[in-house]
C-alpha cells in the first residue's frame, strides 16, 4: 500500500492517548498528522490531506458530529473512523448514518483499529477504482462531433483512417489541452474494436503502487487491506481497448509489466504467480518528450519504440488556426442547452478569439466559450465576456518570460496562476516534479491544480 493511502489524521483531546497513539500508527507505517480540538482537527484535515480520520465524539470546542459534518462537507472521499468512549455508542450510530465508515470503542486493541483502518483505505481504493471505470466506459465518439478545417487536422484524421483497423499499438503525442483522448477515443471507434470496452488509466493520477493494482489487479492478501482479489483493468477491457493517458509520468518498474504485456500479451496480478493473458489493444498519449525522457533513463528505450510502433502527433491551436471558426460553432450547439435564448459570437469578440495564442489549446477554448455563453445576457458574444487574457491579448505576452511586470493587464489570480503554471509547464518540456520546484509546490498540488482545470476545462 502506498504511503498516499496511508495518510491519517488523530483528533482526541487528551493528549496522552493522542500521543501514544500516533506514535504506534507511525510504527506501523503510516504518516499521522495530530489534533487536540475541533478547529485544529478542520485547519489539519484540509491542509493534509488524510485518507483517513480517527475522530473522537467529545471535543472541547466543539461536538464530534459537527466536525464530522464539517468535513464530509468537505471531502467526500475521506473516510472518517470515529472515537469513542462510555456511553457514546448512540451517537457513534449516529455518526455512521451521517457519513462516517465505523467506529471504535476507547481503549481499543491497536491490531483490531489497524484492520478497520485497513477497511477504509480498501474502500476508498475501490471508489477510486469506480471513478476510473465510470470514466473509461462513457460511449466512444466514433468521430461525429468531431470538427476541424485545416489541413493539419485533416492530415491526423487521414492517419487514424488508416491506423484504427490495425491492432497496432498507438502512441498520441500533443501538448496538453489538443485533444489526445478525443483522438484515442476516434482509434478506438473506428476500430474492429468499437464494440469492446475503451477503458481510460489516468496514470498520473494514481500512486504507482495503486496504478499496478488498477492496471493488472490484486491476489487477496497481497498487502495490507487487500482481503479479495480484484480484477484489474487489462481484464476489464478485454476484447477493447486500453487508453493510457500521461503515460510518460509511469515508472520503469510498471514500464517493465507493460511491456510484457505489449510483447505477448501476459501479465500477473500484483501478489500472483499465475500469468494471465489480455486480448486488448494498447493506445497510449502523452504531452512529454519521451525521446528526451529515453536519454536521461526515465524511459525505457525497448518500451518507447514497441510503444510507438504507430504515432499520432496532434498539432497544437495555433498551428491550425482555420479549425477555430469551427470548433467555436460546435461548441455554441454544444452549450446552448445552459442557457437562455440563442447565442452567437460577434465580430469583435470573435477578432479576440483568433488572434489569441491560446497556449491551454483546444481544452482552454472550450472553457473560453462556455464560459462566455454563461455570463453573457445578450445574444451576441462580446470581448467584455470573454477571460481577461483573451479579451486583453497579452496570453503570449505572459508566456514570454521576456515580458515585464507593467505589460500584465490586471486578472483573476486563478487565471493569472493558471497561466504562470502553463508557462513553467512549457519551460520544463512538461515535466511536473521540475516545475512543482520551481512553482514551490508539491507534485501532488500541481497535479491537483492542473486536474482541477481540466474538470473546469474538459473537452
Amino acid at each position: 500500500m502506498g504511503q498516499r493511502e496511508r495518510k491519517l489524521l488523530v483528533v482526541d483531546d487528551d493528549d496522552a492517548f493522542r500521543t501514544v497513539l500516533s506514535l504506534e500508527l507511525k510504527r506501523r507505517g503510516f504518516a499521522v498528522t495530530s489534533a487536540a480540538t475541533g478547529e485544529a482537527a478542520l485547519t489539519a484535515f484540509s491542509e493534509a490531506e488524510p485518507s483517513v480520520v480517527l475522530l473522537d465524539l467529545r471535543l472541547p470546542d466543539m461536538d464530534g458530529l459537527e466536525v464530522l459534518a464539517r468535513m464530509r462537507k468537505h471531502s467526500t472521499t475521506a473516510e472518517l473512523i470515529m472515537l469513542t468512549g462510555h456511553g457514546t455508542i448512540d451517537t457513534a450510530i449516529r455518526a455512521i448514518q451521517q457519513g462516517a465508515f465505523d467506529y471504535v470503542a476507547k481503549p481499543c486493541p491497536l491490531d483490531d483499529l489497524e484492520i478497520r483502518i485497513s477497511r477504509a483505505l480498501e474502500r476508498q481504493n475501490l471508489r477510486e477504482r469506480n471513478v476510473v471505470l465510470e470514466r473509461g466506459l462513457r460511449p466512444v465518439d466514433s468521430g461525429r462531433s468531431v470538427v476541424w478545417r485545416s489541413e493539419a487536422f485533416q492530415a491526423v484524421v487521414s492517419l487514424i483512417e488508416r491506423v484504427a483497423p490495425t491492432d497496432s499499438t498507438v502512441l498520441i503525442l500533443g501538448e496538453t489541452g489538443v485533444g489526445k483522448g478525443v483522438v484515442a477515443r476516434l482509434v478506438h471507434g473506428r476500430s474492429r474494436r468499437s464494440e469492446g470496452p475503451f477503458v481510460v488509466v489516468e496514470c498520473a493520477a494514481l500512486q504507482e503502487n495503486l496504478l499496478q493494482s488498477e492496471l493488472f489487479g490484486h491476489e487477496r492478501g497481497a498487502f495490507t487491506g487487500a482481503e479479495r482479489t480484484k480484477p484489474g483493468l487489462f481484464e476489464v477491457a478485454e476484447g477493447g481497448t486500453i487508453f493510457l493517458d500521461e503515460i510518460g509520468e509511469v515508472n520503469l518498474a510498471t514500464q517493465v509489466k507493460l511491456l510484457r504485456v505489449l510483447d505477448n500479451g501476459a501479465f500477473r496480478r500484483v501478489g500472483g504467480t499465475k500469468d494471465m493473458k489480455a486480448d486488448v489493444r494498447i493506445v497510449a498519449a502523452t504531452n512529454r518528450d519521451v525521446r528526451g525522457l529515453v536519454r536521461q533513463g526515465l524511459f525505457r528505450e525497448d518500451f518507447y519504440y514497441r510503444l510507438s510502433t504507430l504515432t499520432v502527433e496532434v498539432p497544437p491551436l495555433r498551428a491550425r488556426p482555420e479549425d477555430i471558426d469551427a470548433l467555436v460553432e460546435h461548441l455554441l450547439a454544444q452549450f446552448i442547452s445552459r442557457v437562455e435564448g440563442h447565442r452567437r459570437v460577434g465580430a469583435a469578440a470573435m477578432d479576440r478569439i483568433r488572434k489569441y495564442p491560446w497556449p491551454g489549446n483546444v481544452r482552454e477554448l472550450v472553457h473560453a466559450i462556455e464560459g462566455a455563453m454563461i455570463v453573457c445576457d445578450e445574444e451576441e458574444i462580446a470581448p467584455a465576456h470573454l477571460p481577461a487574457p483573451v479579451r486583453a491579448q497579452f496570453g503570449a505576452s505572459l508566456l514570454n518570460s521576456s515580458a515585464g511586470v507593467g505589460c500584465i493587464p490586471l486578472v483573476t489570480l486563478e487565471e493569472l496562476e493558471r497561466i504562470h503554471i502553463e508557462r513553467v509547464l512549457t519551460h520544463t518540456d512538461g515535466h511536473r516534479g521540475e516545475a512543482a520546484a520551481i512553482l514551490g509546490v508539491s507534485e501532488r498540488n500541481l497535479y491537483r491544480k492542473l486536474a482541477a482545470a481540466g474538470e473546469r476545462d474538459s473537452s
